[in-house]
């Protein structure tokens, strides 16, 4: 709601109200995406009220709904993946390039957490980019820098109204636990959330640096499809830059949004140290003496083309 009282005030704004009075929905310069889950009894109330306080402020509101059975475990990943699909399915569709997230810096520090406790390597420790490209669509997170308590005075000074969903209460998800319990960290271990901040942005930096090196070796393994390589080129990358090599390869080949967990990229690895051959992230993966090869599954597993 913060941010798109923001957005309402920025010099975009009033093209989108022009085109808002004009009928024309999700015509303007910004549209507000609501995405209703269908997953609380009151999803339904929340989306109106969403596009009443869009309409307030002029800008045109399409309310996306993830329609069909949902599942009934792994519900919060199933559910991220949903979003963005519809959110970044419907920019496609309507030609827009550039997607606002109001992810801020308690999701940033609870998403830290939640990888730390996976055992996550540099990739999932520096946490949520500023910006990064998704199916095409550019996603910027302005707000990352901003506290969940900086929004809400926000929202109280400039009188915003806003929803408290109640599965944020739900202790089940491993989010809700850390959410509700960060003031160990605070207040009785001295660590505060700028230091954990400052840590995910060194760590960022990293990610950055390992990113531009592994883009570089795709690009002399991957073509047409599929990725051919010996197994002294792969044995011969540093552990943590071979481990994201690994992902990003299974993750363009296998066309999917995210790479595959990092427990099956280390078993993928573990697999590769000798001759093997097994399907992962939509993917054919097999070594055979000295060559590996990864190509879509279904296809041919023969290193010839």
């Amino acid at each position: 709601m913060a941010l798109m009282h923001m957005c309402a005030n920025s010099p975009l704004a009033g093209e989108s109200a022009s085109h808002a009075a004009g009928g024309r929905a999700g015509g303007g310069a910004i549209t507000v995406l609501h995405v209703n889950h269908g997953l609380r009894p009151g999803a339904a109330r929340d989306s109106k009220f969403v596009a009443a306080a869009a309409r307030a402020l002029g800008l045109p509101c399409v309310v996306l709904e993830w329609a069909g059975k949902k599942p009934k475990t792994g519900i919060e990943d199933a559910a991220r993946t949903a979003r963005y699909e519809l959110l970044s399915g419907w920019c496609r569709e309507n030609d827009v390039g550039t997607l606002l997230i109001a992810h801020q810096a308690d999701d940033q520090i609870e998403t830290f957490l939640m990888n730390l406790g996976r055992g996550s390597g540099v990739y999932g420790l520096a946490a949520m980019r500023g910006e990064q490209i998704l199916d095409g669509i550019a996603i910027a997170r302005p707000l990352l820098s901003a506290s969940r308590a900086e929004l809400e005075k926000y929202c109280a000074k400039n009188k915003i109204k806003y929803i408290h969903d109640e599965m944020n209460d739900d202790e089940n998800f491993t989010r809700v636990k850390i959410r509700k319990n960060r003031y160990v960290l605070r207040d009785l271990l001295g660590i505060a959330d700028d230091r954990i901040l400052t840590a995910i942005q060194n760590l960022g930096r990293v990610r950055d640096m390992l990113e531009q090196n592994v883009d570089e070796l795709i690009k002399d393994v991957a073509a047409d499809g599929r990725a051919v390589f010996t197994a002294a080129y792969f044995s011969g990358i540093p552990d943590e830059m071979r481990m994201k090599f690994l992902s990003r390869i299974l993750q363009t080949i296998g066309k999917s949004d995210y790479g595959p967990r990092l427990e099956k990229v280390a078993r993928a690895d573990y697999m590769l140290q000798s001759d093997c051959k097994f399907t992962v992230n939509k993917c054919i993966v097999r070594r055979l003496g000295n060559k590996i090869l990864i190509a879509p599954e279904g296809s041919s597993s023969s290193f010839r083309k």
